[in-house]
């Protein structure tokens, strides 16, 4: 368990989090359309090698996840991708659940799937080049849900593939997140929040699984849909529910949830407080490649400004770990701050 421990804690390493570049094809596709982009497997693979080139992105960033399709993929210049995101000094990660699926017996609810054929996946990402992994386990407050079954069904499935994942030589991240639909008060997502950290904590501990060789990607409390809490509202919620977790996990990379990126980069910020005890990084998807995206748009002549925006983005994340981050930063710029070593590339 020593190098899943020096693993894990070189994905959360001062300054640094993670890239979640793993949407499903289906969701990725819709992304690459609203952008005006043809949704077509030599665009997603374009896409994710625009995102990885970047300049200097290994200045802010330990480790991107992708799903099995790019993994499976090269580069334009005939490099696959998980060597590629190592060359240029990351770590290789790879989704490994199958998305969401109707709970039976539980309409409106939802368990993650993947358990099936976990063990020979997880052996094959490992032995090809993969660090870690993730699986995300999403849980929604509703009228009369999420249900104790729905909370405990997710739960169990972290802990089992939390399990399979440190035995096959990966650390995994372990990604619960609450949802809910604008009439939830920041109370019910916070309360929530805590009864599901503390099913997974418990499945986590069931299962055996090494709490410093494991990575908790939690959503923030407030990211919620229709949430207007001020980041600092967000970060007091957010912490109180992490009351639950062992002093000894690795450490905490939130995911940004439904927030947009400057509310996002904001709530870290809040997040930066002196008495916690676990590295409090990030684990962002959409929040960091947004910009990107929209200034790209499937061009080659959008790739320096889409770089850029990532970048930036990034860049503003780091300066929220490191408690340097303020709104007048964050004002509009899509520009890599003077000081970003990929400033002049």
């Amino acid at each position: 368990m020593k190098d899943l421990a020096s693993t894990a804690a070189a994905l959360v390493a001062p300054a640094k989090g993670i890239l979640a570049a793993d949407e499903s094809i289906p969701a990725l596709s819709a992304l690459l359309a609203s952008a005006g982009i043809a949704p077509t497997e030599a665009n997603r693979r374009a896409y994710h090698e625009m995102l990885v080139t970047t300049p200097a992105l290994a200045t802010g960033i330990s480790g991107v996840i992708v799903g099995p399709q790019t993994w499976s993929q090269r580069m334009a210049d005939g490099t696959p991708f998980p060597s590629a995101i190592r060359h240029r000094g990351m770590l290789p990660g790879i989704r490994v659940d199958t998305g969401a699926a109707p709970l039976p017996g539980y309409p409106g609810e939802t368990v993650t799937e993947g358990l099936d054929g976990l063990w020979a996946r997880l052996r094959y990402f490992a032995g090809c080049g993969a660090a870690f992994a993730s699986w995300r386990a999403v849980v929604r407050i509703g009228p009369g849900t999420p249900s104790p079954i729905a909370v405990r069904a997710n739960a169990q499935a972290l802990g089992r593939y939390a399990a399979a994942c440190q035995h096959a030589g990966l650390v995994p991240v372990v990604q619960p997140e609450v949802q809910a639909d604008s009439s939830a008060s920041l109370a019910q997502c916070e309360t929530l929040t805590s009864v599901l950290l503390l099913e997974v904590v418990t499945a986590l501990q069931d299962y055996g699984v090494a709490p410093d060789g494991m990575i908790l990607a939690p959503s923030m409390v407030g990211s919620q849909a229709g949430q207007q809490a001020s980041p600092a509202e967000v970060a007091e919620a957010t912490v109180a529910a992490l009351a639950c977790l062992p002093a000894a996990v690795a450490g905490v990379a939130f995911s940004s949830g439904r927030q947009p990126p400057r509310q996002a980069t904001a709530a870290l910020a809040a997040l930066q407080l002196p008495l916690v005890v676990w590295p409090l990084t990030f684990c962002f998807g959409h929040a960091l490649t947004g910009q990107a995206l929209a200034a790209w748009r499937g061009s080659t002549a959008g790739l320096p400004a889409a770089q850029r925006a990532l970048a930036g983005r990034v860049a503003l994340n780091v300066a929220a770990l490191e408690r340097r981050y303020a709104p007048e930063l964050d004002a509009g710029s899509l520009s890599v701050p003077a000081s970003w070593p990929g400033a002049r590339s």
